[in-house]
């Protein structure tokens, strides 16, 4: 029963010096940062930034699961790719569409006077009117990649509808 309460106690005692050890306290019995400097009862107290600058540095895994959506945030897609890439595919169907991240998924659709039907996607990577914000991805029905021709054809109908509705916009 005697060793029983020792070991206990041990126990205890290496749990306790191992919480310590995990927060940063054993510091100030080792000989770190938080070490006693100058007289006797001076002690360094390491300077906390508040929450907010904590949060940003992204110094603790708690930041990992931190809330970071800004209700704030601009969309970062040009509207001109965007709209121009829903007007060029408009014969295919559209199964999904992200503004925030750029992204439309469009379902096999057969273009205008073609016989093989194909899907896309598209991802819209720049806020700036320029080519290389714009990636396309054409697949066939049988799940072959089509031709990079036929994807740069795509890509340049999307970025010349682009120009044409800035135009307008600008007209306006």
């Amino acid at each position: 029963m005697h060793k029983g309460r020792i070991v206990a106690k041990a126990g205890l005692m290496v749990s306790l010096m191992a919480l310590t050890a995990c927060s940063g306290g054993m510091g100030n019995f080792l000989g770190g940062n938080g070490a006693r400097q100058g007289t006797p009862d001076a002690i360094a107290i390491p300077q906390r930034p508040d929450r907010a600058t904590q949060r940003d540095n992204g110094d603790t895994i708690w930041d990992l699961f931190a809330d970071r959506d800004d209700p704030n945030t601009t969309v970062e897609v040009n509207k001109y790719l965007w709209n121009a890439s829903l007007d060029v595919l408009s014969f295919m169907p559209v199964e999904s569409a992200d503004p925030f991240t750029g992204v439309l998924v469009f379902g096999y659709g057969v273009p205008p006077g073609g016989g093989q039907a194909y899907r896309a996607t598209v991802h819209v990577s720049d806020p700036a009117l320029d080519a290389r914000g714009l990636h396309v991805a054409l697949q066939s029905r049988g799940g072959q990649s089509v031709s990079t021709e036929t994807q740069h054809k795509i890509e340049d109908a999307i970025l010349h509808r682009a120009r044409q509705l800035r135009v307008q916009d600008i007209n306006l």
